[in-house]
């Protein structure tokens, strides 16, 4: 007689589980699964609103260590240290092999980043002044969602210049160094110093052992959730912790190593980020009713309008407004494979805030969740039609690149 396990028709095996995994390190798969989740929140927010808050507010966790968090705090103080761990990684890289690395190539992304993240603030500023807390929300619109503004070019855009890519990658990894600073300085609530200490400390032994060439995981991992565990009791966002240890991981192989840790953590930890991770945040985060009321106040409240506003205009100005500006400037030159239209299309996409505007949102506002859910509503509208503009542009300026090389 067969065993029923043998009758299953799909077993997961490790060839299954490695093909899973090496499709999640594509920021295509990536940002379909991302969207997946917000889709499933928002049909299950609008059919069962009582039941999404429900699980969204569920405490687990040990109450002795002071981790008795709601489903949604795990999602956003745990989770998001995954994903910020990982652009942690990604700044390292381009700071030692990448963009980052050569000052010339580095100036036209990094002016573009940080006058994309200063735009979008004075807009929001002009645009919400006057309202209740308004100053509260001033960052929300200064974050792009690296994973989703990636997909939208992988998909829509292939066939452009890799310039392009490695022009938004730059701005992206620079604009969460910034998010995780902004997150860090102006939303801590209050401050346990002797945590924050020990956590550096924890930090700084991970970092001290990574000159070492330390590779041992039962050292370093229990040293990475031991300053997480510190900084989350601290009072400063959990996320820091993440990044601060990505940005002190060894990027150069040592000895005989085939592969550098920082190369072998992105490789393991990538799929996690995008199939765990960023969704699970995503799932926990985007349920809000969607009617007239949620959408009217878009226009009706000011610091809504503000968010979207300073994320599908301020992040175009900014971006592009900070990369033309550079190269006028003298302190940086556009690469002979694109165009300023090339440009303006990118720009766009950095008006997708989504997975870290969702999360300055909630810490900003975290007190008063009506707002957190209609700047939920304004995330989400902004995002989508900073992407659909950016990729009709992009399009427009692919068929454009083929005809010229067919006449050619």
């Amino acid at each position: 007689m067969r065993r029923a396990a043998d009758m299953w028709p799909f077993r997961p095996t490790a060839r299954y589980a490695a093909t899973l995994a090496e499709a999640l390190r594509t920021e295509t798969i990536g940002g379909v699964v991302m969207l997946a989740a917000t889709g499933a929140a928002l049909v299950w927010a609008n059919v069962d609103l009582a039941g999404y808050t429900a699980l969204r507010e569920t405490r687990i966790g040990p109450e002795w260590l002071h981790l008795d968090m709601e489903l949604f705090r795990w999602a956003q103080n745990g989770l998001l240290t995954i994903f910020f761990f990982v652009a942690g990684l990604e700044v390292k890289e381009e700071f030692v092999h990448g963009e980052l690395a050569h000052l010339r190539k580095a100036a036209l992304p990094i002016v573009a980043s940080l006058s994309g993240m200063v735009v979008p603030a004075v807009v929001y500023v002009l645009v919400s002044w006057g309202a209740e807390d308004a100053g509260r929300g001033w960052a929300i619109p200064t974050a792009t969602d690296i994973a989703f503004a990636l997909a939208v070019l992988a998909v829509t855009a292939s066939a452009m210049p890799a310039a392009l890519r490695a022009f938004l990658l730059t701005c992206a990894v620079v604009d969460d160094l910034g998010a995780i600073t902004i997150i860090a300085l102006f939303y801590t609530e209050h401050l346990d110093v002797a945590a924050l200490l020990g956590g550096a400390a924890l930090i700084g032994a991970y970092g001290y052992l990574q000159r070492r060439h330390v590779t041992a995981l039962w050292l370093l991992v229990p040293l990475a959730v031991g300053a997480w565990y510190l900084v989350e009791l601290s009072g400063v966002h959990a996320t820091v912790a993440g990044v601060a240890l990505g940005l002190l991981t060894r990027v150069r192989p040592a000895g005989e190593e085939r592969r550098s840790p920082s190369e072998a953590a992105d490789h393991h930890l990538r799929p996690v980020s995008a199939g765990l991770a960023v969704p699970v945040f995503a799932f926990l985060s985007a349920g809000v009713k969607l009617d007239g009321s949620s959408l009217g106040a878009i226009f009706s409240d000011r610091v809504v309008l503000g968010v979207v506003t300073g994320l599908v205009l301020g992040k175009f100005l900014g971006v592009f407004g900070g990369a033309w500006l550079s190269v006028r400037l003298g302190l940086a030159r556009l690469s002979e494979e694109l165009h300023w239209r090339d440009m303006a299309a990118v720009s766009l996409l950095a008006g997708i805030g989504f997975t870290v505007s969702l999360l300055i949102g909630n810490l900003a506002y975290s007190a008063d969740q009506e707002r957190v859910e209609a700047i939920t509503v304004g995330i989400l509208v902004a995002s989508l039609v900073a992407s659909v503009l950016a990729a009709v542009l992009l399009h427009i300026r692919v068929r454009k690149r083929r005809i010229a090389q067919d006449d050619v």
